[in-house]
């Protein structure tokens, strides 16, 4: 099976509100995949289409090669699912909770007790497996409902927001967690508002709004074509803003013509391609910083007294190499660099900025 979901045409309507539109989306299958969107995109339409609890208007979908309207059950018998809200009975124990859902999903009788102690073993909640849900913490909730929608070895385990609220530690059990499922071969949908979570786990990631599909790629897939798409806005911008200083000066004075020079300048100064490198130099001394700030592709530079520079640089593919170079020449000692790049966040929130048909954002 190449993908375990697959979307065709999916569409959901509420009255005269479309809330997934014609929606085309492949998740391939033994990946982790980040399903993003902003609130009232779409996205929690769409997983609840995908887990049958609800119908679609229109269009159909298939999850763990099954389609989701004519073979429901058998779908259902093949996820799982980490609700944002724990949806665990309050007035049962951790265990009985988990026994309960085992025998929902038909987990054979001798093989419950083994599973539910590994799995509680995994996510640290063994030891309050004879207390009531509603005497928990959050995070020991959420820890319980994990286990819970593990139990029947689902192969498509969709999660809802499932670290929100969750203290960085049980964080961290979480991401373990997915991804020794995702290395049993299992497939996670994640759908999350945490960017460094997406870009920790995912494999690939779609962001919805509007009802469609507006980006699909990797993470880095994504960021790279943000780059590209920057840098030609600022190219087009000097082109045309050039164009129409050319034509000025056609029947300009020459005083006229120098200053529109100024402003030509001005332009490229403000559209330059530029890339932001951030050191630390363990040794660093004036001399290495005046070597730095007199390279000819640093337009700027500043300087933290924790040693860490951070410089403006022409964006070519030998600017950082010229930097690092220089730093080793000087004998200067890094122990950190990184360059400023479009985060994932900066991703979601161009392709989320866009306006729809009736103008609003």
């Amino acid at each position: 099976m190449k993908y375990a979901v697959e979307t065709f045409d999916l569409t959901k309507n509420y009255g005269d509100f479309t809330a997934v539109d014609k929606l085309k989306m492949k998740v391939r299958n033994k990946s982790i995949f980040g399903f993003l969107g902003p609130n009232g995109a779409g996205k929690t339409t769409t997983v609840k289409v995908l887990t049958c609890l609800a119908l679609p208007t229109s269009g159909t979908a298939t999850v763990a090669g099954h389609d989701i309207l004519e073979n429901p059950n058998e779908v259902r018998q093949k996820i799982g699912m980490i609700p944002q809200m724990v949806s665990l009975y309050g007035d049962l124990t951790v265990k009985e909770n988990i026994h309960l859902c085992a025998d929902f999903y038909g987990v054979p009788e001798d093989l419950i007790e083994s599973r539910a102690d590994e799995l509680m073993e995994m996510m640290d909640i063994k030891y309050a497996e004879n207390r009531y849900v509603s005497q928990l913490s959050g995070g020991m909730k959420q820890k319980a409902s994990v286990v819970a929608s593990l139990i029947h070895q689902p192969d498509i385990l969709f999660m809802d927001e499932p670290t929100i609220g969750l203290d960085p530690t049980t964080k961290r059990i979480l991401w373990n967690l997915v991804e020794e499922l995702h290395s049993e071969g299992r497939t996670i949908i994640l759908c999350s508002h945490d960017m460094y979570e997406v870009e920790l786990l995912c494999d690939d990631v779609g962001i919805i709004n509007n009802g469609v599909l507006a980006a699909f790629d990797t993470p880095q897939a994504l960021k790279d074509a943000m780059i590209n798409e920057q840098k030609n806005i600022k190219n087009s911008k000097r082109s045309n803003i050039a164009k129409i200083v050319e034509e000025i000066q056609k029947e300009a004075t020459p005083e006229e013509s120098a200053a529109y020079d100024k402003i030509t300048d001005h332009v490229e100064e403000e559209n330059r391609d530029t890339r932001q490198l951030s050191v630390i130099i363990s040794n660093l001394n004036d001399e290495l910083f005046d070597q730095l700030k007199n390279l000819s592709i640093t337009y700027n530079i500043t300087k933290e007294s924790s040693g860490r520079i951070t410089l403006d640089l022409l964006d070519s593919d030998e600017s950082v190499t010229e930097v690092i170079s220089t730093i080793i020449m000087n004998n200067g000692i890094i122990t950190s660099i990184s360059t400023k790049d479009p985060s994932l966040e900066d991703v979601f929130v161009k392709v989320t900025a866009k306006k729809d048909e009736s103008g609003e954002s």
